[in-house]
């Protein structure tokens, strides 16, 4: 680092998340990494908790009235277990899109309960 490049001071925290049902897509979201959802710091926002930061930021989901028509964001989630997880996700409520196989790679894109995208990806190579 140069001496006219400032030290970065800066934490990735969370992502957030507009919806129309916090609650239900907190549960889903702490479900499928199995991590704690509950109520966040703002009143009417949920969220999905993360102690470790291995485990990623932490998702808030915050009530809206319109929904959003476009998605910017899409989690990806990384297997070793690529069938146990596509049961598990799609018994959760997650619903498949489309499969891509790839040389080193085979991933599903996957809508949660509210239609945000999503990635379950199990890299082979």
């Amino acid at each position: 680092m140069n001496a006219t490049t400032p030290a970065v001071q800066l934490t990735f925290a969370a992502l957030n998340f507009d919806c129309a049902d916090p609650a239900v897509l907190a549960d889903f979201w702490g479900k499928v990494l199995g991590r704690p959802a509950g109520p966040g710091s703002v009143e009417g926002d949920w969220a999905v908790g993360a102690t470790e930061p291995e485990l990623g930021p932490r998702m808030v989901f915050h009530p809206v009235a319109e929904p959003k028509t476009v998605n910017n964001v899409r989690p990806i989630l990384l297997t070793d277990h690529y069938e146990d997880e596509i049961a598990r996700v799609t018994g959760l409520g997650a619903k498949p899109l489309s499969e891509t196989k790839l040389p080193q790679a085979r991933y599903t894109t996957f809508t949660d309960p509210e239609g945000n995208d999503f990635d379950l990806v199990h890299w082979h190579g």
